[in-house]
């Protein structure tokens, strides 16, 4: 054996003790955590409502901090944790890792269950204190939220850490320790649980992971896969098809030109709007208020509801939800930034004119009962329908461009019943008038038309396309370093090369 292989052999031994080790005092510190709180443990009792009592008294006068602490906790609850982790399985599904995402799974799977089944065995109440500022659901001990993120934040760690080099993978672990902390830290200040549920949950998550990451190195292991160090990520050979966009070129050509087009588009968009929200701010159209009167007249405690949902709908948090599901899966299914900054910035425009808009006009409310109260914005033009527009317009855009199956109409539904559902409601609700939906309608309109002609989302997908139907024009166009010119890029060893990747569904199975 020589040198370098008994220097190895020798660290790995290292890294396998530390690591049994650390194991071993997570198990241990969390188990006697569990028999100090079952036992009642006087001193740890006192340090513990000590401690909220005195966090309570720094945080409960300053909304602002009881604000941003409630904000860190929301990331350590189910309701994001639950929909991040089936979104990241998906998207390892979609890049044809599923020993990844079989991982995720089970591994979250795992915290969703040690939560409640401690919670129910030790039956701990949450703390008392003397100004409430957030209340929690259940027992006390462990804190799930900090259970839940040690184990997912954890996990979504050690899946991507392959795609980190260098300092890049302690920054990336940094950044994971820092979330973990915070959001353990924000459940005591907020005065939900004790130090000790806390530390439980830290000890409990640590313990939790590191027996996980060991089954799956012996799922490798049984499967013939190289055993590489943990520090590589759980599979170091997954980096290529982890990474984002390894096979597209600059996300948009002459980037400065293009800004300066996107510019004046915006500008153009404005005057639009701006012209036409003064005209009907100044000589409203008789049906202006007769609309809203009239849809008034049907109002009763169903259609209310109804109506509401359909208003939330359109309002920032489901735009943004929508969004932030849709840009990953664009983005693993194509492997392009383009259609991801389409998205953004139809996104971005029209927040930034509807508000610039919204104040130039200063169009006051429809005059009827409003259901939703006074608002800080005017009414022309309506940003709930202008933001349903632009995304359900956009993802519809982007699909049918790049999917050749006849279901590609399919998208075009939401993006009409969206709007229109959007639509009445508002009106119904009391929100706006109809040349609201029409100023809405023009933002969407003119803004969408810019960014179709500068940004051209599936120009990548259209180019190839066209090299697949007609390959002489391939041969006789200069190679380009980086895509043509680079046999990596066109068969890359473990997935299919960034053409076949970008081909629309029909091509592949022709081939």
């Amino acid at each position: 054996m020589s040198v370098v292989e008994k220097r190895a052999g020798w660290h790995f031994a290292e890294r396998s003790v530390l690591g049994l080790v650390a194991v071993i005092a997570a198990g241990l510190g969390f188990g006697l955590l569990l028999l100090l709180v079952l036992h009642r443990w006087t001193p740890m009792l006192q340090l513990d409502q000590h401690l909220d009592d005195r966090l309570n008294a720094l945080v409960a006068p300053h909304p602002a901090a009881v604000a941003v602490l409630k904000g860190i906790s929301t990331a350590g609850g189910r309701g994001w944790l639950i929909p991040l982790v089936v979104l990241v399985c998906v998207l390892l599904l979609i890049r044809r890792r599923t020993r990844l995402a079989i991982y995720l799974a089970v591994t979250g799977l795992g915290a969703a269950l040690l939560d409640p089944s401690l919670k129910a065995l030790v039956g701990r109440v949450r703390p008392v204190v003397a100004d409430p500022i957030a209340y929690g659901m259940g027992n006390s001990f462990p804190s799930g939220h900090t259970l839940g993120s040690t184990i997912v934040y954890g996990a979504l760690t050690l899946v991507f850490l392959s795609l980190a080099q260098g300092r890049w993978r302690g920054w990336l672990i940094g950044a994971a320790a820092v979330v973990i902390l915070a959001i353990g830290l924000s459940r005591i200040a907020l005065g939900v649980h004790f130090l000790s549920d806390v530390i439980a949950g830290w000890l409990l998550g640590l313990a939790w992971i590191s027996i996980t990451a060991y089954a799956f190195r012996v799922w490798r292991r049984e499967a013939g896969q190289p055993t590489a160090p943990l520090a590589d990520g759980l599979e170091p050979e997954a980096a290529d098809d982890l990474a984002p966009a390894p096979d597209e070129n600059a996300v948009l050509p002459h980037p400065w030109a293009k800004g300066a087009e996107i510019l004046v588009g915006w500008v153009f968009t404005f005057g639009v709007l701006y012209l036409v929200g003064y005209a009907v701010t100044r000589w409203s159209p008789p049906f202006d208020d007769a609309f809203p009167r009239w849809l008034q007249t049907f109002r009763s405690p169903t259609l209310d509801h109804v109506s509401w949902l359909w208003s939330k709908a359109g309002d920032t948090h489901a735009i943004l939800a929508v969004s932030l599901v849709f840009c990953p899966i664009a983005l693993a299914l194509w492997r392009q930034w383009r259609p991801v900054l389409f998205i953004v910035l139809a996104m971005f425009g029209e927040l930034t004119l509807f508000l610039l808009s919204a104040a130039a006009t200063g169009r006051p409310r429809p005059q009827v009962e409003q259901l939703d109260g006074t608002l800080p914005t005017s009414s022309f033009p309506s940003g709930h329908i202008a933001a349903t527009i632009c995304l359900w317009a956009a993802i519809a855009l982007i699909c049918m461009g790049r999917i050749d199956r006849w279901w590609r109409w399919l998208f075009l539904v939401p993006a009409v019943v969206m709007p229109v559902g959007v639509a009445v409601s508002r009106m119904y609700r009391g929100m706006h008038h109809p040349t609201d939906v029409l100023g809405a309608v023009l933002l969407a309109a003119c803004w969408l038309a810019v960014l179709w002609w500068t940004v051209r989302p599936n120009a990548e997908a259209l180019r190839a396309t066209a090299d697949l139907e007609h390959p002489d024009r391939r041969r006789e166009r200069p190679a380009r370093p980086g895509r043509d010119g680079d046999p990596a890029r066109v068969a890359r060893p473990g997935g299919p090369s960034g053409a076949a990747r970008l081909r629309p569904a029909a091509h592949r199975d022709a081939r």
